[in-house]
């Protein structure tokens, strides 16, 4: 038995509808208004996915997006036919939504292998891995988080959707004190993906997520998932992907987020090997440079030393020579070779790779004070406060020119203070999410000069503009404080990264190293 035209029209799964110039719809088959989502009973004069007539019409099949009031965003492909002698148009479409979404995460998938294979900085990598993801399945929003070496605290290294804000990590410990649970916490804990459907709503209705409610709600989502990034079988991160309402995780969803969080979890460890890499390139260079100032530069100062004892000798044998002005010049040349030579040999134990490659900056600055003591006869006090064992979990550059700068106020207090103590403090401050790496170096010794005390910083000697490049590399800062007669004092303040607590830690440890 054959169908009659309309009985075709009604029971065919694509979309077939008449729309005037305007893109309004006219009239529409049963498909149509499902796969748009009308109101049956008021199809006509409804606004549809498809453009104004244009002298395009008829020609290859074009795409639309779809996104209603209510209901999920739909992408069709549809051709369009003119109706003889009438203004409006025939339209015929079927929906692409999951193909195009495959197509787009296969390609996002391939960006992501390309873009961790170049060699770009990890934060900037896991930014664009994260606006892959977001563009690809056209979410909400996405993060991803890193942790410190020790896997205990977390860190927002890429994200694309929600807004920017400095104090999330704030507000969201806020949260965990209210009673709040984080899910990404267990996919990072259990190493397994973890998805929670609606959970859009059951945040905006809960009370303890009130101080992330306002930064969470826009652009609006749904369901959330969390997937671990993982480093031979251990966690070194974690994904979280906001999607848009309409959107459920299906198989295909969870496994595309697998594939970014592999590529990812691969540009965290490419990071890894190239921080490594570079260490042990620092270390061999330090080696290198104090094997040869011992083995050239500090042997011909010493050689040059045992000259002038020569010369001084000589002077005060009856000769024809000025005994008066050589031995006044061999002083000089005796107090100056022990000075330069002085100084080379603090170039040595300073360029040797003790500063915290193998020890931590705790240890090197204690190792650094005992050497200064017993090349100096200073007395060099340290004092090192860290709560919570954070310091030698910070980064290793960090870590070089904190031990760089401290080392150089070091250096000049014993050179220029004309004291006898310096004393070292060191400590990591938290308030909330937020940390600091504050150091001071504070000597006895007669203070700056007036002119030299005025002397902006940016104008200083070579040591001090070394040291204030360092801070500003950390977005840190860098003050001297001195009074004549009073001493001088070096402040150094790094702000740290915002991290969180990733569940993995024992709890707070105190520690507070001194020597004395």
């Amino acid at each position: 038995m054959m169908l009659d035209p309309g009985t075709l029209l009604e029971q065919t799964p694509d979309g077939l509808a008449v729309i005037d110039p305007a893109g309004r719809f006219v009239q529409a088959n049963p498909a149509a208004v499902s796969l748009c989502g009308l109101d049956p009973a008021n199809v006509a004069g409804a606004a549809s996915p498809f453009p104004p007539a244009h002298a395009g019409d008829g020609e290859a099949e074009a795409v639309a997006v779809w996104e209603p009031e209510s209901g999920p965003r739909r992408e069709f492909a549809f051709r369009v036919s003119t109706l003889a002698g009438r203004d409006e148009r025939i339209v015929a479409f079927r929906d692409v939504t999951e193909s195009r979404r495959h197509q787009r995460r296969l390609a996002a998938i391939a960006s992501a292998a390309s873009r961790v294979a170049a060699k770009r900085s990890l934060r900037s990598t896991l930014d664009a891995l994260a606006k892959e993801v977001l563009e690809a399945d056209a979410m909400a929003s996405v993060q991803i988080l890193t942790v410190n070496s020790t896997s205990e605290r977390f860190r927002v290294m890429g994200t694309a959707g929600f807004g920017q804000a400095e104090n999330f990590f704030d507000l969201l410990l806020e949260c965990l004190e209210y009673g709040a649970e984080l899910r990404m916490i267990d996919a990072f804990t259990t190493r397994k993906p973890v998805v929670v459907p609606h959970r859009y709503e059951a945040i905006m209705t809960d009370p303890v997520w009130e101080p992330l409610q306002e930064y969470m709600r826009y652009p609006e989502w749904d369901w959330f998932a969390s997937v671990p990034l993982m480093v031979r079988g251990e966690p070194v991160g974690i994904l979280n992907a906001y999607f848009a309402p309409g959107q459920e995780i299906t198989k295909t969803a969870l496994d595309f987020l697998l594939a970014i969080a592999e590529q990812a979890s691969q540009a965290v460890d490419y990071a890894a090997l190239l921080e490594r890499e570079r260490e042990v390139a620092r270390r061999e260079e330090r080696q290198r440079l104090a094997r040869d100032l011992h083995d050239s530069v500090v042997q011909n100062v010493f050689s040059m030393g045992m000259q002038v004892e020569s010369l001084n000798m000589l002077s005060g044998r009856d000769t024809v020579v000025d005994s008066a002005y050589v031995m006044r010049v061999a002083r000089e040349l005796g107090h100056i070779s022990k000075a330069v030579l002085t100084d080379l040999r603090a170039m040595v134990t300073d360029l040797h790779p003790t500063a915290h490659a193998d020890q931590g900056l705790s240890e090197s600055l204690l190792s650094l004070a005992e050497s200064t003591m017993s090349r100096t006869g200073f007395d060099v006090r340290v004092s090192i406060s860290d709560p919570h064992d954070d310091l030698d979990d910070l980064e290793a550059e960090l870590q070089e020119d904190a031990y760089r700068v401290i080392a150089e106020a070091l250096h000049n207090s014993v050179k220029h203070s004309h004291g006898s103590t310096v004393t070292i403090d060191l400590s990591l401050t938290r308030r909330g999410t937020q940390r600091w790496l504050m150091g001071e170096v504070t000597d006895d010794g007669r203070g700056l000069l007036t002119q030299e005390a005025d002397v902006p910083a940016d104008k200083g000697g070579f040591g001090m503009t070394a040291m204030k490049e360092r801070a500003n590399r950390w977005a840190g800062t860098l003050t001297t404080r001195s009074s004549s007669g009073k001493g001088t004092t070096v402040c150094l303040v790094l702000p740290l990264p915002p991290s969180l607590p990733t569940g993995l830690s024992d709890g707070p440890r105190t520690t507070v190293w001194t020597l004395k």
